[in-house]
């Protein structure tokens, strides 16, 4: 596990950042990154972090790495069908993945919120030195290609639970809730802690990109397309907060077919 300790880019070691102003905004979106809950508590409606997903800070390759990114927005967004801003992902993060929602709907995060756009000044330093516009090469990795997309309707929640016990407890447990493994901890895969029915790791086949790729920790890739496939059927047959804005998703097209919980 020593590698989930190491932060090749850390602006709490960075001497460069001499602006107290924005440095302390940095400093602080890199906390709430990786401490979401503690950090920032008012938007968080569970016990995901932004890291239990974007792993090592966002700047481990294959696991959804965020380094050089912020000069790909704005980009459009299928499920909003718009074009968005990095500030307006964030958003969407905190809204679903983060289950903001789960606090109620009056005090809802927005791009002017304080915590995302201290998070949006992280990324954004993350992403110094690459191009706008230029796509980094291990964006979009974490996928199951189409041509090995298992129909939904003969994934194996079952077969997935077994292969849940046997890869995923150590540091996942058997309820799901995660593994205490010195200060590190796996977020809530499921149950009211976890990201809500809104979130794109509900959908199955994203879900199962992350898995395949990412997990287990200290094997990623060892898994294949269909084991990571019904891993993922597993965890998403599981309750989940429920996204209250779900009608407003995929305006003008259809629900994808793995977005299981929008049935």
């Amino acid at each position: 596990m020593v590698t989930a300790w190491q932060i090749p880019h850390d602006p709490t070691k960075d001497p460069a950042l001499t602006d107290p102003k924005l440095g302390d905004q940095i400093r602080w979106g890199y906390r709430i990154f990786v401490d979401t809950p503690h950090e920032a508590p008012r938007l968080t409606g569970g016990g995901v972090a932004c890291a239990n997903c974007h792993l090592n800070a966002g700047q481990r390759e294959r696991s959804l790495a965020l380094v050089g990114v912020a000069g790909m927005f704005p980009e459009y967004n299928n499920r909003a069908a718009r074009l968005i801003s990095l500030p307006d992902r964030v958003v969407d993060c905190f809204m679903r993945s983060e289950n903001a929602t789960g606090r109620g709907t009056e005090d809802l995060p927005s791009t002017g919120s304080k915590e995302v756009l201290a998070v949006t000044a992280y990324l954004t330093w993350l992403s110094r030195g690459y191009a706008v516009g230029a796509n980094p090469a291990w964006r979009n990795k974490n996928a199951i290609a189409a041509d090995k997309q298992i129909a939904v309707a003969k994934l194996d929640a079952a077969a997935g639970e077994t292969l849940y016990g046997e890869r995923c407890t150590s540091c996942h447990g058997l309820d799901g809730q995660g593994v205490q493994i010195g200060d590190k901890k796996a977020g809530p895969l499921w149950g009211p802690g976890s990201w809500n029915d809104g979130a794109g790791a509900a959908r199955v086949y994203t879900l199962a990109g992350i898995i395949r790729y990412t997990m287990p920790y200290l094997n990623p890739g060892s898994l294949t397309d269909d084991e990571a496939q019904h891993i993922a059927a597993f965890i998403n047959s599981k309750p989940r907060p429920p996204y209250p804005f779900k009608s407003r998703d995929y305006v003008g097209s259809k629900v994808p077919p793995d977005a299981v919980y929008y049935r």
